[in-house]
């Protein structure tokens, strides 16, 4: 009887070891100015349709005990693409599968992206920036999917569905949006 218990904890524990998602961290320093960490970009949202395509990266980062995410936005198309642009009042909303609502800041310079002409002579329009949790509205993100994203940008707000799977015409790799901070949060906290 015991040995079964044993087998049991065993595997359970091995089942937990190797269902959680590892860690890539893409930039670790510390020096005279302090900490950083950044995590591996991971897509987590793509659409395209007639000739237009949105593509949009995620990364989290740890600024000296500051935790935020650095959102990589990519347009491309054969037509001009507008510009959506991020400012002091720019804000991601998070809504979580468990019906809770996290937001994060903008907190950077405003941006409006950058626009320039691919090898395939199509606009690409690339735009960055880093929105920063508060102390306490990332620790939801760790329990619950999030199922729907809303960007405030300085003109307009866009919204933005999760799938829990997506396979990435870019890379071919899959991606859980849905689960990414659930995955990787763990990854940046210390």
């Amino acid at each position: 009887m015991n040995k079964k218990i044993v087998l049991a904890l065993f595997l359970f524990t091995n089942l937990i070891a190797f269902s959680q998602k590892p860690c890539e961290i893409e930039t670790n320093v510390t020096d005279s100015l302090g900490t950083y960490k950044l995590t591996k970009q991971a897509i987590i949202f793509e659409r395209s349709f007639a000739g237009n395509s949105t593509t949009i990266f995620f990364a989290l980062f740890n600024n000296n005990g500051v935790l935020g995410l650095e959102i990589q936005k990519l347009q491309s198309s054969a037509d001009f693409i507008k510009a959506n642009c991020l400012d002091s009042n720019s804000k991601i909303f998070l809504q979580l599968n468990n019906g809770k609502i996290v937001t994060l800041l903008f907190a950077g310079a405003e941006t409006c992206g950058t626009l320039i002409r691919n090898d395939k002579n199509e606009n690409t329009r690339i735009l960055i920036g880093s929105f920063v949790f508060s102390k306490d509205n990332f620790e939801e993100l760790k329990s619950s999917p999030v199922t729907f994203m809303r960007i405030k940008y300085s003109g307009e707000i866009i919204d933005y569905p999760f799938k829990t799977e997506l396979i990435s015409e870019i890379d071919k790799k899959t991606y859980q949006p849905e689960n990414y901070f659930i995955n990787y949060l763990k990854c940046i906290e210390n």
